[in-house]
């Protein structure tokens, strides 16, 4: 079978299951199955399959129909421009979040400042490694209660070059970290509990409940963010966070007789609030 024989056949397996990304899925797919370049596929469409190559893509397509996300069987993803490895205790990042890289990234005064930053909840480590790669005399700390997680979030910072600035610590928040910080981001758990049964199957099934699950109102992880931060951040240091598009009143209202100035809401692409910014003060 050729590369465009087989990219023809996946395609039109996705969309006769319904796939709205069919045709991006079976690309990408391809891709990853061959381990080729979107321009070496189409300088050589007619170039045959090895036996390895079609078991691969085969195994592939299934998971696929399986509804596992493109990025879990590919087992990375893009982020601001950057690879991002993934496993099961890790979130796949989304270009949503990328709102809060940006939103940071312009209420900072000087970028090359010596910031000390810390992320919680780090994940895959992309909110920490954009920003590490943005920030080139900054310094980084990625907290998570996962050693999967952290495991992942290290080797990502030594793949996209900021290792040498980063570090990586197993805590249930801020409970094991001590001293001060001039930026604090995250991206917690922030659905509520009752609302995860009907996520979308690709979430649900996938995603790690960890990273997902925000207590009975999903705000569990801002009540605690906030209280740490007031004792993390330098006076006038940023706290950067996502929400979910609905939140916005709520975290307002939690923000409330603490020593933090809430400076704006950010929308993400679609326009819906995404990110919440804050100061200390």
């Amino acid at each position: 079978m050729t590369r465009a024989r087989a990219l023809q056949d996946l395609r039109k397996r996705l969309g006769e299951a319904g796939f709205e990304t069919a045709s991006l899925d079976a690309r990408l797919l391809l891709l990853g199955a061959l381990g080729i370049s979107a321009t070496e596929l189409t300088l050589r469409p007619e170039q045959l399959l090895t036996d390895d190559e079609e078991n691969l893509l085969r195994a592939y397509a299934s998971r696929r129909l399986a509804h596992e996300p493109v990025a879990r069987i590919l087992g990375e993803r893009e982020f601001w421009g950057l690879p991002f490895r993934l496993s099961p205790e890790t979130l796949v990042p989304r270009p949503d979040t990328e709102t809060v890289v940006e939103t940071a990234l312009r209420l900072l005064p000087d970028r090359r400042a010596f910031l000390k930053i810390a992320d919680f909840g780090t994940g895959s480590g992309c909110l920490l490694v954009a920003l590490l790669h943005e920030l080139p005399n900054a310094f980084g700390l990625g907290v998570d209660r996962s050693p999967g997680a952290l495991r992942t979030a290290r080797e990502n910072a030594w793949r996209n070059r900021v290792g040498a600035r980063a570090r990586f610590v197993a805590s249930d928040w801020a409970s094991a970290i001590a001293g001060r910080f001039d930026l604090i981001v995250s991206n917690p758990p922030y659905i509520a509990s009752s609302v995860i049964p009907g996520l979308d199957e690709e979430v649900r099934e996938h995603d790690p409940l960890l990273a997902l699950d925000g207590g009975a109102d999903g705000l569990d992880a801002y009540r605690v963010l906030l209280r740490e931060a007031e004792r993390l951040l330098s006076p006038g240091g940023l706290l950067v966070f996502e929400i979910g598009y609905d939140q916005g009143d709520s975290l307002k209202a939690l923000t409330g007789g603490r020593a933090l100035e809430f400076l704006e809401l950010v929308p993400d692409l679609a326009g819906n609030p995404r990110c919440a910014a804050l100061k200390r003060t």
